[in-house]
């Protein structure tokens, strides 16, 4: 069993639960007609089944290879298959039509990237990357930098990689050293060492566009003085061409427990030429635009891996005969049952397809406000877009990689001993899925940037925005008997969420720790919530086509999802607030030198 692309669920969301075609008017959804969209994601699941699936496994045994003249081989097949990715259109998919994109939205860029992970993470991260480089450029560069960089990044000519962390600097980039001189002719010279740098250097592209913290010289200390650079591996001709190679290189690959087949990089700069984005000491601002952005993506991943390690999970337990269920023999005619049958297996089956097909639905809304964001002419819309991506991109990034490196633990227990080795693909799932809850900032700090940041910004506004968006949903469903107990569900972990918000107002102020202890319970709380959400929406779909007379058992086993998710996940909710009620004292009490 291969993974095998979800896109009669995307098709499901898109159609049926967001209602795309409501949007045709705006030019965002122009050429997104449900029709096109279906098929963009038909031939996306395709090309991913067919090309992107058969080297998941080669990159992960083989890695990437560094060599001493600082260039790095990507693992066999890799270049290749680049090669097609880029000769499809698909790094272009959701870029502007301006710079050589399809301006196709954001919602269906997801679906897309969602696939492309799940099929082969390491290999997706490459251009994924390179999308955030050009959202970063796109937001804050000059006209010139627009129009030399943003074609070639956007059609995947050339790819793009963000240059943070140091040695010494990791979450803190307040404490870089890596420094800027400027040359008179509004070049600078950069120099310093970064690490952890994904994609740094590869053979996939003829170019890459490392965007790179540095201090100017003499920029005040702390955030308030990092600037942001283009630093390319090749320095631009006046044609726009790559020449000069710069001084910029690899000096080592990282040797990780997953994610073989991208490349790791330690980067030293010397002396290297960049060009300055935006304004002087205002870098960071427009990194968190490609932090953002990087963000969506390791909660895409989370999810695609839970995916791939659900579906192996499931196939195996389809096949693998081992003892007689609980009530009976349901293989009579063959010495064991297959493992499906023993409620335990049942249940983290259950637990990771109701969470993955919530979190997938939470996704694809929370994509479809951030085109709404950029794309609607109603200012209240937009804000409450712009609103909607703040809020929920460090839930969904630290819900959705925490559940997803469980579910794939889980699928690997499935597997049982068989798992545990190398023939099969759960230990991959497991390597590979561990990495996306440090990466972009770790779970711990996605859950203190919403409870610190995020719950307060704008007096509350998008928190006490999505509240409402809750509040009106449960209003105008009260009466559906067979949507019931999806509206009591939603409206009872609302309230606990509305309970766990003011006793956060009440006693984080108070005790800064009581917010930081709370943290992690409150995202997950936070998530659980919009997953409720996300289930009622879908059976309030799945049963209006079952009453239409749609006979297709996709619809009642998306009901009997999501029940399940309403008995077995959804009660975690009143545990998260119950812990994060206890606040900070059961935490900090232990002294430092007991440790």
């Amino acid at each position: 069993m291969t993974y095998q692309p979800p896109v009669r669920d995307f098709d499901f969301l898109v159609r049926d639960v967001l209602h795309i075609e409501r949007y045709a008017k705006l030019p965002a959804f122009a050429e997104a007609s449900v029709d096109t969209v279906q098929q963009v994601l038909e031939e996306a699941g395709r090309f991913c089944a067919e090309v992107l699936v058969p080297l998941n496994r080669v990159g992960d045994k083989e890695g990437c290879h560094w060599s001493p003249d600082f260039t790095v081989r990507t693992p066999t097949g890799f270049k290749e298959a680049y090669a097609q990715f880029v000769e499809a259109g698909w790094p272009s998919l959701g870029a502007d039509p301006e710079f050589g994109g399809q301006g196709l939205p954001a919602v269906v860029n997801l679906a897309v990237s969602e696939m492309s992970s799940a099929a082969n993470m390491a290999f997706a991260m490459y251009p994924g990357l390179s999308h955030g480089a050009y959202a970063a450029i796109r937001n804050g560069g000059s006209a010139e930098q627009k129009a030399l960089y943003l074609p070639k990044l956007a059609s995947g000519q050339w790819s793009g990689t963000m240059n943070l962390t140091e040695p010494q600097a990791g979450t803190d980039l307040g404490i870089l050293r890596t420094k800027a001189v400027p040359q008179g002719d509004g070049t600078y010279k950069i120099s310093g060492q970064k690490i952890f740098i994904s994609a740094g250097e590869h053979d996939l592209t003829e170019n890459i566009v490392h965007l790179v913290l540095a201090r100017i010289e003499g920029a005040p200390a702390g955030v308030k003085g990092i600037s942001l650079f283009i630093v390319p591996k090749f320095l631009p001709d006046g044609n726009g061409a790559p020449g000069e190679r710069n001084s910029v290189k690899c000096l080592s690959l990282e040797e990780k427990m997953g994610i073989h087949g991208n490349a790791t990089c330690v980067m030293s700069h010397e002396q290297a030429t960049g060009w300055l984005v935006g304004e002087e000491n205002r870098g960071l601002p427009l990194m968190f635009v490609m932090m953002n952005e990087a963000r969506i993506g390791v909660a895409v991943q989370g999810l695609a891996q839970a995916e791939a390690a659900y579906q192996a999970a499931a196939a195996y337990a389809k096949e693998r005969l081992q003892g007689r269920s609980l009530t009976g023999p349901k293989n009579p005619d063959a010495p064991a049952d297959p493992i499906l049958v023993h409620p335990d297996v049942r249940r983290m089956l259950m637990d990771a397809r109701a969470v993955i097909e919530g979190g997938r639905a939470l996704l694809l809304w929370t994509a479809l406000h951030g085109d709404l964001a950029h794309g609607s002419p109603d200012e209240a819309v937009q804000q409450k877009g712009e609103d909607y991506m703040a809020l929920l991109t460090p839930v969904l990034k630290g819900y959705l990689t925490d559940r997803g490196f469980a579910i794939a633990s889980d699928g690997m227990q499935v597997h049982g001993g068989a798992g545990f080795t190398e023939e099969l693909p759960a230990s991959q799932y497991v390597r590979d899925s561990r990495i996306a809850m440090i990466y972009e900032g770790t779970n711990g700090v996605q859950a203190l940037d919403l409870v610190g940041r995020k719950l307060a910004a704008n007096g509350g506004r998008a928190v006490m925005s999505f509240s409402a968006e809750l509040d009106a949903y449960i209003a105008g469903h009260g009466d559906d008997a067979v949507l019931k107990p999806f509206i009591d569900g939603l409206a009872l972990t609302k309230g606990q969420l509305q309970e766990a918000t003011m006793w956060l107002m009440q006693n984080g102020l108070a005790n800064p720790d009581n917010a930081g202890a709370a943290s992690t319970d409150y995202m997950h709380l936070f998530a659980l919530t919009g997953l409720a959400f996300a289930w009622a929406q879908m059976a309030e779909a799945a049963q209006a086509k079952i009453a239409a007379g749609d006979s297709d058992p996709f619809y009642g086993n998306k009901l009997t999802t999501g029940r399940y998710f309403l008995a077995r996940v959804l009660p975690e909710a009143a545990s998260r607030l119950a812990k994060l009620k206890s606040g900070a004292e059961p935490v900090m009490a232990l002294p430092a030198d007991a440790f």
